[in-house]
């Protein structure tokens, strides 16, 4: 299916022209009839001699309705541009030119109008010739310009040949999966409640379907749809389309909100692009430029952030970061319009590189424009490539969210790097042994998942892979991290996972993927719940060592009557850091909060424990108090902490193994 758009100045005769050849009237507000001129975007639709059912969208061409144009352009296949032969090429055609050109409409056709005010033949010819010029250097420089008179019928039917015949050379708009309604209407039917109109592009929406408003991240459902108002089951890209929506009411809504499907699509406020400055613009574009953003139906104001260059000269190109006041919903490949705020006028326009690039870009770095390159002009491979380096490891189902390739397209890229090892899987993170069985076993860490694991392909799934590059940069950041971390806090045995969470703006399952991996790797260890530099010891002075080793003889010297946490910590002259240094070392446990045994004590009195219990059957507090000549307090907090290890549990007064 595909959509037409009119383009051209005020009261050249778009509406008329649009009633004439489908017989309705665009104009839908009361204001627009009395004032004789299109104020807000028009809809209408017509049935080609081919048989093609096509929509149509009329733009208002007055100057201070050129934002409610763009609004309706975004979403367009075919321009219409409406030249009327009593002026001629005006002021708004040419703007109206520069915004279609620089939305890279892909073809268009000319209608020259009011034929019957041309003063004569000769006049309609010059008429012709101006409209020629103008075009030239434009992506119309070869549209056919087909004279009409709305008002008569004359070449009305030329104008249908001509519109039937470059659909037919247009293709459909492409199925990515992945549908975006952009709405440009929002408003409410009695006895239905929330209608949206807007132009669906990249996939179709079926009736009873949960969607998303973005970018308020609304969920609500799809209660019924039409299409030129004729009810539908199922919608399909390029189709102009009316949702009734529940869940959401009409002050929910706006226009430039976007409905697409859940979870996949994150609204943007940086935004990596390609632009183009007009060859007339009045001045150079300049670093930190306040612009208005329009895209799709979305309008935003925002900041030019250039990179590599000093300015953008007129008709010049460059790269720019754009940075919004707000996020707006927008993928890689949007092409989007920049105006002046004041005085309003289109000044350029560009293309999405980067939808969400991950900070705001040192300007001048040779290697941010290298890949800028890539990402603008290379293949699948490449973009997934260049994602996985920045952002490894990542799922499956994020890293594809952040493309707007095809399923098909992504899995086979994804395919085809793995094949050529350039990215790998990073195994589960294997089970932990139970307490009891942490000092006999360690387990062998998982293989990755097979290749031929069909589970693992689609684009929801959770593997987590990553380029060898990106995991390179990881291991080197958590490398740096953990060494920094030891220089601050010699005394520490490593640095707790939380901790290292925050450092790495990681999620935990997946932090904990990576430290098992590198941890694999030889570069690092985990004890308990801390993470250090393999083979790394806290760093004690001679005094500090001689202080732990006064303590710990204590400990050696009254194994099951040990000291308090008071006493320790006196022993240590209050030194905290130290204090912890013998439980992170795992010198010391702590049984209950204020018993405490050398870990040697506890490993030698499990395994007695175990033995008399499988010679007796179970065992009694007070039978541990005897035996080790201690006091309640102290055997109580041996069986506990036994309990707890998993060692032994409770049955009554009686400790029978687990």
């Amino acid at each position: 299916m595909h959509v037409i758009g009119t383009a051209g100045h005020v009261d050249h005769g778009k509406s008329t022209l649009i009633k004439a050849i489908t017989g309705i009237d665009p104009d839908r507000l009361q204001e627009e009839k009395q004032r004789g001129m299109t104020i807000d975007l028009g809809f209408a639709w017509l049935t080609l001699p081919s048989g093609e059912l096509v929509g149509i969208v009329d733009v208002p061409g007055h100057i201070d309705f050129i934002k409610n144009m763009l609004a309706g352009v975004g979403g367009i296949d075919l321009t219409l541009l409406v030249i009327a032969a009593d002026e001629g090429v005006m002021p708004q055609t040419r703007e109206h030119l520069h915004i279609l050109d620089l939305l890279e409409v892909p073809v268009g056709l000319v209608a020259i109008t009011k034929t019957d005010l041309a003063e004569d033949e000769e006049w309609l010819e010059l008429v012709q010739m101006d409209v020629v010029e103008t075009l030239e250097n434009t992506r119309l420089a070869d549209a056919e310009i087909v004279p009409v008179c709305a008002t008569t019928g004359e070449g009305i039917d030329e104008l249908l040949k001509q519109l039937t015949l470059l659909l037919a050379k247009s293709p459909s708009r492409a199925d990515k999966g992945r549908p975006r309604l952009l709405i440009d209407r929002v408003f409410t039917v009695s006895g239905f409640g929330t209608v949206v109109t807007g132009t669906l592009i990249d996939g179709g929406f079926t009736v009873g379907q949960e969607v998303e408003i973005l970018p308020q991240k609304r969920k609500a459902r799809i209660r019924g749809m039409q299409t030129h108002q004729k009810s539908i089951e199922h919608a399909q890209a390029g189709s102009r389309l009316a949702i009734n929506l529940t869940g959401v009411s009409t002050t929910d809504l706006h226009r430039g909100d976007v409905v697409t499907l859940p979870n996949w699509l994150e609204p943007s406020q940086l935004i990596d692009t390609y632009l183009r400055c007009l060859p007339d613009a009045a001045r150079s574009l300049k670093h930190n430029q306040q612009v208005d953003i329009f895209a799709g139906a979305t309008e935003c104001s925002g900041y030019l952030r250039l990179l590599g260059t000093k300015q953008i000269l007129p008709g010049e190109e460059g790269w720019v970061q754009l940075r919004l006041v707000k996020r707006i919903p927008i993928v890689k490949g949007d092409r989007f319009i920049i105006r002046q705020p004041s005085p309003s006028i289109t000044i350029g326009g560009g293309v999405v590189v980067d939808p969400l690039p991950r900070r705001r870009h040192r300007r001048f770095r040779s290697e941010l424009i290298e890949r800028l390159v890539i990402l603008a002009n290379g293949t699948p491979e490449e973009l997934i490539l260049d994602k996985l380096d920045k952002s490894s490891p990542m799922q499956i189902r994020e890293l594809a969210k952040q493309h707007s390739l095809s399923e098909h397209d992504f899995v086979q890229a994804l395919k085809t790097l793995i094949q050529n090892e350039t990215v790998f899987f990073i195994p589960k993170t294997p089970p932990q042994p139970s307490p009891s069985k942490e000092r006999e076993q360690k387990n062998p860490p998982l293989a990755p998942p097979l290749l031929g694991d069909g589970k693992m392909w689609g684009v929801k799934s959770k593997t987590v892979i990553a380029s060898k590059v990106g995991w390179q940069n990881i291991s080197e950041r958590l490398r740096g991290i953990l060494l920094s971390y030891h220089k601050t806090n010699p005394l520490r045995v490593g640095m707790p996972h939380g901790e290292l969470k925050s450092r790495l703006k990681l999620e935990m399952g997946l932090l904990n993927k990576v430290v098992h991996q590198v941890k694999e790797e030889g570069i690092l260890e985990t004890i308990e719940k801390l993470i250090c530099l393999k083979g790394y010891k806290p760093q004690l002075t001679s005094s500090q060592q001689n202080t732990i080793n006064a303590l710990l003889q204590q400990f050696v010297q009254h194994p099951f009557t040990t000291p308090s946490t008071k006493e320790c910590l006196n022993l240590l002259n209050n030194n905290e850091d130290l204090f912890n240094t013998v439980f992170e070392t795992k010198t010391l446990i702590r049984a209950t909060p204020d018993v405490l045994f050398l870990t040697s004590t506890f490993h030698e009195f499990a395994d007695w424990l175990e033995k008399f219990i499988t010679e007796n059957g179970s065992i009694t507090v007070a039978q541990v108090r005897d035996v080790f000549q201690t006091s309640r307090k102290y055997a109580l907090a041996l069986l506990e902490y036994a309990d707890n290890q998993g060692i032994t549990r409770r049955m009554g007064d009686e400790r029978v193994l687990r």
